[in-house]
């Protein structure tokens, strides 16, 4: 397990939710591993009810002090993800325990940009697709981190390579659609 609650954002807006400052949060711990990285899950729980609940593991992520600087929401970084498994297949597998406000993931991926889509050749499938994108030249790798809490809030941060720093990196709640409905159906009974 691993938390980030030592990392300091370089600055989500003060009146940014706790959703919005964790999702800024694991988008710079994972920034600063670099790129070409594994997609990545972790959970989210409530950093009071954590220091509460169970003591000994907020004093091994660093959350044992005063509190009045931390986040209101500590992701924990789980296990890797299986190699060769689909995503949606991994996720339909996940089952939280109510400690476990939310989760969030990053992935990284080559997307287009609208314009090009209307150029993709019909009846490739998946594996032909993920190759005629990687060879495009509008090509553009993003990686994109999205986190859901039980509630149904959402956030997602979207940060391009070509484009690596934190000013640059776009924020909002439905930038991630896909993803968040997969991150959301992993709370459902």
């Amino acid at each position: 397990m691993l938390s980030m609650s030592n990392v300091s954002p370089s600055g989500p807006p003060m009146a940014a939710s706790p959703l919005t400052v964790a999702v800024l949060e694991i988008d710079e711990y994972i920034s600063g591993l670099g790129w070409d990285q594994p997609a990545r899950l972790f959970a989210l729980v409530d950093t009071a009810r954590l220091r509460v609940q169970e003591p000994g593991l907020a004093a091994q992520l660093g959350l044992d002090g005063d509190g009045s600087k931390a986040a209101a929401l500590t992701p924990i970084e789980q296990e890797e993800l299986p190699a060769g498994t689909a995503l949606d297949e991994f996720l339909a597998t996940i089952a939280w325990p109510d400690a476990v406000v939310g989760c969030a993931m990053t992935v990284e991926r080559l997307m287009l940009p609208p314009s090009a889509e209307a150029s993709v050749p019909e009846g490739l499938n998946d594996t032909q697709l993920t190759k005629w994108v990687a060879k495009h030249p509008d090509r553009q790798e993003v990686r994109m981190t999205v986190a859901v809490l039980r509630d149904g809030a959402r956030e997602s941060a979207v940060r391009l390579r070509e484009k690596d720093s934190p000013n640059d990196v776009l924020t909002g709640a439905g930038l991630v659609p896909g993803l968040a409905e997969a991150l959301s159906a992993t709370f459902e009974s």
